[in-house]
């Protein structure tokens, strides 16, 4: 960007989510050094606070979708916060993504890349309907392997996923490229 232009303004701040924001908790060099850590458990430490979480985020997911999902697929572990209490609000299922191991029954796995390794996600093989319209959520979003591998598991199990929630981006890593050109909602970017 040549020097004598601004940067674009910041997204508008939606509904409620300044109470949100401010509950959130910054933690610098953790878990290692360099990587800024932000804390989204003083949130549901506060009724109000995460009500008001669950108000910003379905008046996203109307604004965004324009429709109610079906189904809200929840990350391990974090995603499990507040992507149940979502779903009951929106009045649709949630179906829950665990590590490899942690599912009972027959299952559908895939695979994703982290900075150390391969890890895999399993989900349950009757947890998803074909047809049903899922929307994946997660705390946060980093390099888009763990959201894509669970994007995978719904296509498995012939269900559309329309779309994903996150709480936080970290933009500078571009995990919303391995998430093609679906709609993704999220409430702040992490530097």
């Amino acid at each position: 960007m040549p020097r004598d232009e601004s940067p674009p303004p910041p997204p508008p701040v939606p509904p409620n989510s300044p109470r949100v924001l401010a509950a959130l908790r910054n933690f610098p060099d953790f878990p290692i050094p360099g990587i800024d850590f932000i804390d989204i458990l003083p949130i549901f430490q506060d009724p109000q606070t995460f009500e008001a979480l669950l108000q910003v985020l379905t008046n996203e997911i109307s604004e965004t979708l324009g429709f109610t999902p079906d189904v809200i697929v929840g990350l391990d572990a974090r995603g499990f916060l507040f992507g149940p209490t979502l779903a009951l609000r929106l009045g649709c299922s949630f179906v829950a993504v665990r590590k490899k191991g942690k599912v009972p029954g027959p299952t559908v796995t895939a695979a994703y890349e982290k900075e150390y390794g391969t890890d895999y996600f399993q989900m349950q093989s009757d947890a998803i309907k074909p047809g049903q319209k899922v929307l994946v959520v997660d705390d946060i979003i980093a390099t888009g392997g763990s959201a894509a591998a669970a994007g995978a598991l719904v296509t498995q199990l012939g269900g559309t996923t329309v779309g994903y929630l996150f709480l936080i981006e970290i933009p500078f890593l571009k995990g919303r490229d391995k998430l093609g050109n679906l709609p993704i909602i999220k409430l702040l970017d992490a530097a």
